[in-house]
């Protein structure tokens, strides 16, 4: 799972190089961030080494990834649709991946939700600040993390049910999936940092009265 994962976010990351008009090394690493990334942070936290490093294996999606978009990529104006579509599947399957493993080294079911989340959205933090873009996780427009979130805190669940099969395995993935989908088509969002109730006040007039917070 975490190989697919890999390769849908180097998808992802490929596609918005070539958005953003990347070359062929940039659309390698742009992808090789997007894919690794999430996970690298994740094995670092749990003090590990990162599997990235131990197996080359890994750098296999992300190359294999740049190759496809080359071949493949349609007309540009389609790019942001499929960058969404691919990171969605990447997002599905990272939670999945990120809270298992913290799990099985021991770690407690709320910290390993946090890492699962953590892994999931990482690669694609990092993909957005490279490329000089608004990452989804602070778009106030979407509610990219609650999808991770929901398939960690399930994935957790199933795990500790002693159930985690296949079956529910695809079961997860496909909510989560489905439910990135559902958010970018009906715009859902959650509340703001700052209440309804929040009005921006206007600055003071010139020698008018002065307020402090």
């Amino acid at each position: 799972m975490e190989l697919v994962g890999i390769f849908f976010f180097a998808v992802a990351g490929s596609l918005m190089a070539a958005r953003r008009g990347f070359d062929i090394l940039g659309s390698v690493f742009l992808g090789g961030v997007c894919g690794l990334g999430g996970g690298v942070v994740r094995d670092l936290i749990l003090n590990q080494a990162p599997a990235t490093f131990q197996n080359p294996v890994y750098f296999t999606p992300a190359i294999l990834a740049a190759l496809c978009v080359y071949a493949l990529t349609p007309s540009v104006q389609r790019l942001h649709r499929l960058i969404l579509v691919f990171d969605a599947g990447g997002l599905a399957l990272f939670s999945m991946t990120g809270t298992l493993k913290a799990l099985d080294n021991g770690v407690n079911p709320v910290t390993a939700i946090l890492l699962g989340v953590i892994t999931a959205v990482g690669g694609g933090l990092l993909r957005d600040v490279i490329s000089n873009v608004t990452p989804d996780l602070f778009n106030p427009g979407d509610i990219y993390a609650i999808p991770a979130i929901l398939g960690a805190a399930l994935s957790a669940l199933a795990w500790h049910l002693e159930i985690f099969q296949p079956a529910v395995a695809i079961a997860i993935g496909s909510t989560t999936f489905l439910l990135r989908l559902c958010a970018l088509r009906f715009n859902w969002r959650i509340p703001m940092a700052a209440g309804h109730w929040y009005r921006q006040q206007s600055p003071p007039p010139m020698g008018g009265p002065q307020r402090h917070f």
